[in-house]
């Protein structure tokens, strides 16, 4: 799963580097070392200029919502529990089927955090102890998840309220690759930048299209380190937070890539 992730760029860079037409930013959000359901984000999509449906399609920069919410839906919190979905079953149900089709987008992202459960040390109250790690590329470039967005239409507004539509997106996942499976047996779907563009052209609406996007790439493109337990409160959001712990703050901690314990025990 992915229920936290650093966004730091700028939408000036994001522009230039998922080659954006249009940026509706407005330059808003900043940095964000935290990210969390139902929190703005920066996301790209591909599809008619606002006001003008007629046009061509351009790619966009949007900020929408974290924790997608149907079209279909009575309450719009079900969002928060929509921050994710299966890569596996995404075209089998009507949650996302339809969005999978036509309304697929880009997240972009320095990494995410996902939390190891210790095989041997607890914490105070006697459950088992968890240690962050962030995951990134190993090369150190932005990353983009796959992702979904949807429209959501409040019926007790007026027509001419702007505030009655809600754009939300949801991060696709998929099962962890070696190695990152000893933090967590699910990861975010981190597109290779050779899918980029198929997967934001609206025009691909095939469902074996999609699911050929959605094939695993070759493992290996990961790094991963414990960082500080300080991420696990939604209120801290800084640049420490991305930067390695040392082993003297590590209790029964496995490393992913050589699956060795570090820190001992705990308890």
């Amino acid at each position: 799963m992915c229920g936290r992730y650093a966004a730091t760029a700028s939408p000036d860079d994001l522009v230039e580097e998922l080659e954006v037409d249009d940026d509706e930013t407005g330059g808003a959000p900043g940095p964000r070392f935290n990210l969390a359901p139902t929190d703005p984000a920066p996301v790209v999509l591909t599809r008619a200029p606002r006001g003008d449906r007629d046009a061509a399609p351009t790619r966009q920069l949007r900020v929408l919502r974290w924790g997608l919410v149907p079209s279909w839906a009575k309450d719009p919190k079900i969002g928060g529990r929509m921050i994710n979905a299966r890569s596996e079953t995404l075209l089998d149900g009507k949650a996302y089927a339809k969005a999978a089709l036509t309304r697929r987008c880009l997240v972009p992202a320095d990494g995410w955090y996902e939390w190891q459960v210790s095989p041997t040390a607890v914490d105070a109250k006697g459950a088992p102890r968890k240690q962050p790690f962030f995951v990134h590329l190993g090369d150190g470039s932005r990353l983009a998840f796959a992702g979904l967005y949807e429209f959501w239409r409040d019926r007790a507004k007026a027509d001419d309220d702007e505030s009655a539509w809600l754009v939300t997106f949801t991060i696709v996942t998929t099962g962890a690759e070696p190695g990152l499976d000893r933090v967590h047996d699910r990861m975010p779907f981190v597109l290779p930048r050779e899918r980029w563009a198929d997967w934001l052209d609206p025009a691909r609406t095939d469902p074996d299209t999609v699911r050929r996007l959605l094939e695993p790439p070759a493992p290996g493109r990961f790094a991963a380190h414990p960082v500080s337990r300080r991420v696990g409160s939604v209120r801290n959001d800084d640049p420490e937070l991305l930067l390695p712990v040392g082993a003297d703050e590590l209790e029964g901690v496995v490393d992913p890539m050589t699956g060795e314990l570090v820190g001992g025990a705990g308890g």
